[in-house]
């Protein structure tokens, strides 16, 4: 039973106040059909809203089968509305956007009945006004008799105990009035019908109760009822709402899951779509600027950082047995020193570097103890793994390649014999022009760091050396290899030199053959590895080893007899590389090394010379006999190639980037510092870095310009940010009768705003992704003409987890945008919200 006592409702507008209802009192029947007559403003729809929970009284109480509403929660309104309110308007207040049978299915969404039987309800319900085969259908495909059969299988579906009809015949004719009304009587065999209407012949036709009210008053009850013949128990506050004919308890708190907001918000979206795409757009101006920053900024980093590695391949931080620092005096020429000076520039003043200078070029040799340093280097790998592009060791041990082919004498290739043949002298002579001739060497260590070398290089035949016999040729990006690499490796004969360097000598000119090579024929190319210790035999007669690197038939034999080392690949610098680690030549790979070292410890003259180390293998005198010998142990050690694989004669540091550079340099410095404090000065390291010398402005280069790009970041997600607040606040005020149906049928403010929260996030994801897809397509132009301007390739990447960020990133800034408008859509009355047009 509904039960009105002393209900008084007043607005107050300003300083101005009106009182709508003044003291209300009513019972009704659980099954009746009660009109409520009046004129306009008598305060008949104030009183349907206050009994159908959507408006609050001012004083008074609303009574529910005896409970008093006077300490209810929104939350209990909500479930009031729910559960037991079914609400008819004249306008029919369905959702344009949804279905026949969404918009019956709403209500049931919020009691947490299941997608099978919230079909199966609504469609029963629907089939109850006649409208069965009308379900798929949209409002505006409609009559508005038709609507209004809609608008009331919705007010049916919950199954509630009152029915709350507007002039639900007032925006219908005659003919269709009478349909409606005929519905609505036989519904109320069942349950409460409380209709406010203009129409006093319908009202006297098909109500069994007509009340009058005048100015807030009640004037007229044609059938009053007191209640006196009901035997009702009053509840508790704590006690839920019973439906009176099932005796089921209803469900107190009403919920509108995520998804069906989602689905609401998505089918609005739906039939707007021209306005939503422009609007996503829009949203998507700021996602656009900032992803194309991103993409240009991630290829300048990724330009940068592979110039950065490139370069560095190519200037490690290098660590030598014997050093001189040379900082100092090339920061001096260079005018690097501290400016800060004191005195007025009315006069030219001397800078006074000589000084530093001379005592940097006099400075005494240092020793560095690289065993130590890599043994603390390899203890510490972790440390400096994320800094290092590749670890070179490099060792005092000649390396002696010769042609396979001996049919005419054996042919040394490395040390190149090119010089040797032009100026007619041994490049394994002493002095000057030896050292420079064995510099010209076109043999060269490979990275052991796959990665960089596939970004360094193309594999264009064969496959990359795995094993320390197999070496990589490297040609430049032409394809060509310069004829001096040729002669060294035995492609052309290094004998033709000799004639060149006549020729040219004596005036003439001499044209030598250009020569082309298929893969096939250099992958077929194959050499010797002569060990240096092969070059000696022992001398029976005297007991000493002796050079026999000059005698033909015997090294004949050793060069038929030595290993094999074979092309496996051939590769060329990627045009897109700043720099390679090896521009030309043969690069072998960082095991063959290791592998001469081994085989040459395992030789009788070194064992001979380490078991006596006393004693000159090559004379058979002591070291210490200056009269017999100029050698020492060192030399000889040199000579042969005596080696250890944990005492490098060279440490070669390549770092990954400048930062990384740093880092190392910081390593070694807390290396320094160790050894310091243990009191081991002479274990400290030494080295001159020319690249940081060379390029120390560069960081402060990136920094600038990553700094600049950041502010157009933020600025960009600033303009989007007030931009999606503007479109969600729109929305609001577009769906603002909406709010009031969603309220009407039981959805709590949070409810409301979870719609609104979902809208922003769909037009988030749909505003991010459209941004991404026009960055993307932007790119491709973007990139011509950077190319065109810079001859630099794809600078404008966008990375896919940098895409997927910035979906997200507009996916939670539409929502965080739209709180606040969201938030006042869930603040709105929705009486008023009802009342929008």
């Amino acid at each position: 039973m509904l039960e009105l006592n002393g209900i008084r409702k007043t607005y107050v507008t300003g300083t101005t106040s009106v009182e709508a209802l003044k003291g209300i009192d009513l019972k009704f029947r659980d099954s009746e059909f009660v009109s409520i007559l009046g004129q306009s403003g008598c305060g008949k729809t104030t009183l349907l809203n206050i009994i159908g929970g959507l408006d609050k009284y001012t004083s008074g109480d609303l009574k529910i089968n005896g409970r008093s509403t006077k300490d209810f929660k929104d939350r209990d309104w909500d479930a009031y509305r729910n559960n037991s309110i079914g609400f008819v308007f004249q306008s029919y207040n369905l959702i344009p956007h949804q279905t026949v049978l969404s918009n019956v299915e709403l209500a049931l969404t919020l009691s947490g009945v299941s997608k099978a039987e919230r079909r199966q309800r609504a469609t029963e319900a629907l089939e109850k006004v006649g409208l069965k085969e009308q379900i798929h259908k949209k409002p505006n495909q409609m009559s508005g008799g038709q609507m209004q059969r809609v608008a009331i299988a919705r007010a049916l579906v919950n199954d509630p105990d009152i029915l709350l009809a507007d002039e639900p015949t007032g925006a219908l004719d005659t003919q269709t009035s009478i349909q409606i009304m005929d519905l609505l009587k036989e519904i109320s065999k069942d349950r409460l019908i409380i209709m406010v209407t203009h129409n006093p012949e319908l009202a006297t036709q098909y109500s069994t109760r007509i009340i009058r009210l005048l100015d807030g008053t009640i004037t007229d009850d044609s059938n009053p009822y007191n209640g006196e013949d009901d035997n009702i128990a009053t509840k508790t506050d704590e006690d839920s709402l019973t439906d009176k004919k099932s005796g089921k308890t209803k469900k107190k708190k009403t919920s509108m899951s995520f998804f069906t907001a989602l689905s609401l918000s998505l089918n609005n979206l739906m039939t707007k779509k021209t306005r939503t795409i422009l609007t996503a757009f829009a949203g998507s101006i700021g996602i656009i600027g900032i992803a194309l920053i991103l993409s240009i900024s991630n290829g300048i980093q990724n330009y940068i950082d592979r110039v950065q590695r490139d370069t560095l391949s190519s200037y490690p931080i290098q660590l030598q047995k014997e050093s001189v620092d040379v900082s100092s005096m090339i920061e001096n020429m260079m005018g690097n020193k501290d400016k800060n000076v004191d005195h007025d520039k009315d006069k030219i003043y001397s800078n006074n570097i000589m000084t530093d200078m001379v005592n940097s070029m006099v400075a005494e040799v240092n020793s560095n103890n690289l065993k130590a340093f890599k043994s603390y280097l390899e203890n510490h790998k972790s440390d400096v793994d994320g800094y290092i592009s590749d670890i070179q060791y490099s060792y005092d041990v000649p390396l002696y390649i010769y042609s396979t082919d001996t049919s005419d004498g054996v042919t040394q290739l490395n040390p190149s014999s090119v010089m040797e043949n032009m100026y007619g002298m041994s490049v394994s002579g002493d002095g000057m022009m030896s050292a420079g001739m064995q510099n010209t060497s076109v043999w060269s260590r490979l990275f052991d760091n796959r990665q960089m070398l596939d970004e360094q290089y193309d594999l264009i035949a064969g496959s990359w050396a795995d094993n320390y016999n197999e070496v990589m040729l490297v040609v430049d990006e032409n394809n060509e290899i310069d004829d001096y690499t040729l002669y060294s490796l035995g492609f052309k004969d290094p004998a033709e030199v000799k004639k060149i360097f006549k020729n040219v000598m004596a005036g003439n000119s001499y044209e030598t053959e250009e020569t082309q090579y298929t893969y096939d024929e250099v992958l077929d190319k194959k050499f010797k590895l002569v060990l240096p210790t092969d070059l000696y035999r022992y001398n029976d007669t005297f007991g000493i080893w002796e050079d026999a690197s000059h005698d033909d038939e015997y090294m004949t034999t050793v060069v038929n007899n030595a290993e094999e080392v074979k092309i496996a690949g051939i590769i060329r610098k990627n045009p897109d590389a700043a720099s390679v680690s090896v521009s030309s030549g043969v690069a072998y790979t960082k095991d063959l090394m290791p592998h001469i070292i081994e085989k040459v410890n395992e030789t009788q003259i070194v064992k001979q010379q380490l078991a006596d180390p006393e004693k000159d293998v090559f004379t058979g005198m002591s070291f210490d006999n200056d009269k017999t010998s100029i050698s020492t142990l060192e030399n000889n050690k040199s000579l042969l190639g005596i080696a250890s694989e944990d005492n490098p004669s060279e440490i070669d540091i390549y770092a990954k980037d400048f930062d990384s550079k740093e880092k190392l340099q910081d390593f070694i410095k807390n290396y320094n510092d160790e050894v310091t404090a243990d009191g081991r000065d002479e274990d400290t390291i030494n080295y001159t870095d020319y690249v940081g010398i060379l390029m120390s402005s560069v960081s402060t280069i990136i920094t600038a310009i990553s700094s600049v790009l950041i502010a157009f970041v933020a600025i960009s997600l600033v303009v989007s940010s007030i931009m999606i607040g503007i479109i969600t606040y729109i929305s609001v005020l577009e769906r603002t009768k909406e709010i009031g149906v969603l309220r009407s049928i039981g959805a709590s403010k949070k409810d409301v705003s979870r719609v609104f929260n979902a809208e922003t996030l769909i037009e988030g994801f749909v505003s991010g992704a459209m941004g991404i897809i026009i960055t993307l397509i932007l790119c491709i132009p973007a990139n011509a003409v950077i190319k065109n301007v810079t001859d630099i390739s794809n600078v404008a990447q966008l990375p896919v987890a940098g895409a997927v960020i910035l979906v997200i990133i507009s996916m939670l800034l539409t929502t965080i945008a739209g709180l606040i408008p969201a938030k006042m859509a869930a603040k709105k009355d929705p009486v008023v919200a009802l009342r929008t047009e």
